[in-house]
């Protein structure tokens, strides 16, 4: 699970060669009753979390400093034990994990960019350890015991069936198959018009649903075998999406939004974006409409983790998110139809929504709860399908998200951190009672988890009155201290009381933590267009390239900064990656009076440039809406557009196989530096990608962005 922007390493000498010369010597030496960079971020980070279908055992990734490996752990002892054996810090990522029915096989996937926007040209996987050996992406299984990996096929997203025997995965935007075993090579499963995607088995595995994406329009379709022809639920000119079984196997639910087409809508203005969720049965293919959100603002497909999360629950009863009060919340509507029930009510977003196998309990992370600034954290919760009972299975100052429930029906296992313990897993009965830490043994005997700063939540104002959230790291006793502005990507993330849910800004988190054991006071902003405080928070008004209304809110933490009395004002940088970039070039480029430096990771800085292609294409046709002002309005959101009173001086940081942020809009930004005479810096990380894949890349970068601001700041 790694950062999406707008979706770790062995050192290499020429990575260590570039952070000495460009950006001064890495801040390797401890300091007086302080620690290393090298420290701080050597935590290993859990990912990919999984839960056997049968028993009590669960998987995971382990990046252990850029070398990634699964674990797994059972019942009853819950002692982790390493299943792989990888050794190289090469940037291959481990993900979608999946047991087969059995519990005794894992199905995972080595290599490629999951988080990416683009694919690279001639679809090449990334090789950012740049290996004169093509990476490639790749299935593999493993027995979750002992044994040695197999590779099974080529391809990604595998779902295994529920027989066991088989796999299906996509290659080339089709689906195709491969025994578990391995016994054959894969083949193509199927042909089918346009481009195939998400294949979802039926419980007894002899059915196989997908979308066909069709371009304006996409179809469920059900595969069955070779000599029975594709079938169809209820085509039509809508997008539908997320085939989701019945419990029984005798229907499917899906989602349905309108096609894309009609006349081109404002762009300076919000509009509703509606979805429905529709159930057919398979026998007759006879489908009906379940549910049909408001065509209102909040009724829109909500744009947090899964986006609809639709699930089949028992008693017949579909579940869904939607934003319908304000805030991304579980509903459950029976299905024949009629009003949907509000599962989790209160202040609070759910995400990372899975159900237990039987159908009648769900799970899932949520910044709720009775604890003071629980809004600034996520704790697993537990509800019924059928009403509204949210149990809040792990209440304190921890941040707990992930949860998946064993197949027994009896566990919950999920990922655990606090505000100095980084993340692992933990296991508690689902029932309810005390939780159990796993593989503890593998943070690092030196990490200094006594040392770190517990932050506190703050908020503030920006000057058209948006209450700010943010999270400020100073050590007590502190004294005229510079200060460093930190802004996350996304847009949609947020920051919170302790190590993140991403691994992206779990790095995030350990810099901010060795900035303030460095002397630095530290404000992590959660600003407009982030999640956890609610919709329109989430969907402000004139954002983004229509108006970048969220820099007020970058703006302002400054200004709060310089009104503590500890900081001195004179000395107040900022930082940031993916949007966090582009609000940080925002910043300097608007601001240099207030921000006398920054570092900016791979940002966007010409709007106008990165939507060329969408620009012309609404050129072309003869209803133009308001193109031509928002045309002004997104030139006028970059901060390209203020290079006049770009004063401070920067480091600019990215990969040049970033698949989210075109590398262009860093070697545009030079030139332009290079014009108005502005003082920067480069770190270029070759064939690196957007979040960067090899702890000494990490390192490298994090080495810089420290240096860099010491010598701007101190």
């Amino acid at each position: 699970m790694r950062h999406s922007p707008f979706r770790r390493p062995f050192v290499c000498c020429a990575a260590a060669l570039i952070a000495t010369s460009v950006a001064g010597a890495a801040p390797a030496q401890r300091a007086s009753g302080s620690f290393t960079l090298q420290q701080i971020i050597g935590y290993p980070y859990p990912s990919a979390l999984v839960a056997a279908p049968t028993g009590a055992r669960i998987a995971w990734v382990f990046d252990e400093r850029g070398v990634r490996n699964i674990y797994a752990a059972s019942a009853p002892d819950w002692q982790a034990h390493r299943v792989t054996s990888y050794t190289a810090d090469d940037g291959q990522e481990l993900t979608n994990l999946a047991f087969t029915p059995d519990g005794s096989t894992i199905v995972y996937v080595r290599g490629g960019d999951h988080d990416a926007n683009w694919e690279a040209p001639g679809k090449l996987a990334p090789d950012p350890s740049s290996s004169p050996v093509q990476p490639m992406v790749e299935i593999w299984s493993v027995p979750a015991s002992d044994g040695q990996p197999k590779k099974l096929a080529e391809g990604d997203l595998p779902v295994v069936s529920p027989r066991g025997d088989r796999i299906a995965y996509s290659r080339d935007n089709q689906i195709w198959v491969v025994p578990v075993d391995g016994s054959q090579p894969g083949k193509r499963l199927l042909f089918a018009t346009g481009e195939s995607e998400s294949p979802t088995w039926s419980p007894d595995g002899n059915t196989l649903a997908f979308v066909s994406s069709r371009g304006d329009h996409s179809f469920i379709a059900l595969f069955t075998n070779d000599s029975t022809p594709l079938r169809y639920v209820s085509p039509s000119t809508s997008l539908d999406e997320s085939p989701t079984w019945s419990l029984d196997g005798k229907q499917i639910a899906f989602v349905r939004r309108p096609g894309n087409g009609g006349a081109p809508e404002t762009l300076l203005v919000q509009h509703p974006h509606p979805f429905a969720i529709w159930a057919a049965n398979v026998s007759t293919l006879a489908a009906h409409q379940v549910w049909q959100s408001p065509n209102t603002l909040r009724g829109s497909m909500p744009t947090t983790d899964g986006e609809a999360n639709l699930h089949w629950a028992a008693g017949n009863r579909i579940v869904f998110l939607a934003d319908l009060d304000g805030w991304p919340h579980l509903y459950s509507v029976a299905e024949s139809g009629g009003e949907p029930l509000l599962l989790t009510p209160g202040r609070g977003m759910a995400e990372y929504i899975t159900m237990s196998l039987d159908g009648k309990t769900l799970v899932f992370a949520a910044n709720m709860g009775t604890g003071t600034d629980d809004l600034e954290r996520r704790h697993v919760f537990k509800v019924p399908v059928d009403r509204a009972a949210p149990v809040n299975l792990t209440p304190g100052t921890g941040i707990e998200w992930t949860p998946v429930v064993t197949g027994d029906g009896g566990t919950v296992a999920y990922l655990s951190a606090d505000a100095k313990r980084p993340p692992i897993p933990a296991v508690l009965p689902l029932g309810g009672g005390a939780s159990r830490l796993i593989a503890a043994d593998r943070i690092p005997s030196d990490f200094p988890t006594a040392q770190l700063i517990v932050p506190r939540a703050v908020t503030y104002h920006a000057s058209d009155g948006i209450e700010v959230h943010a999270d400020l790291f100073a050590k007590p006793g502190l004294s005229h201290a510079p200060a460093v502005v930190f802004v996350h990507g996304g847009p949609p993330r947020q920051m919170m009381l302790g190590w993140h849910y991403m691994d992206y800004y779990s790095n995030s988190y350990a810099v901010n933590q060795y900035l303030a054991s460095r002397g630095y006071v530290v404000l992590a902003v959660n600003y407009r267009l982030g999640i956890g405080y609610g919709h329109e928070f989430h969907h402000p008004d004139h954002a983004g390239r229509w108006g970048a209304s969220e820099y007020l809110d970058v703006k302002a933490g400054a200004e709060y900064l310089r009104s503590l009395p500890e900081v001195n004002g004179a000395k107040i940088g900022i930082w940031g990656g993916s949007y966090g970039g582009f609000l940080t070039a925002m910043a300097l480029a608007k601001n240099s009076d207030l921000f006398a430096s920054g570092v900016d990771m791979h940002g966007v800085h010409d709007w106008m440039s990165d939507v060329q292609e969408f620009f012309e294409r609404r050129a072309m046709q003869y209803e133009k809406a308001d193109l031509d002002s928002a045309e002004k309005v997104s030139w006028q959101s970059s901060p390209v557009a203020y290079m006049s009173s770009w004063k401070s001086p920067v480091l600019l940081v990215q990969g040049d196989d970033d698949r989210n942020v075109h590398f262009h809009q860093t070697v545009d930004l030079a030139r332009r530096l290079d014009a108005q005479g502005v003082k920067y810096e480069e770190l270029v990380l070759p064939d690196e990608i957007h979040g960067f894949l090899r702890y000494a890349s990490w390192l490298t970068a994090d080495s810089a962005t420290v240096s860099y601001l010491d010598k701007t700041l101190k």
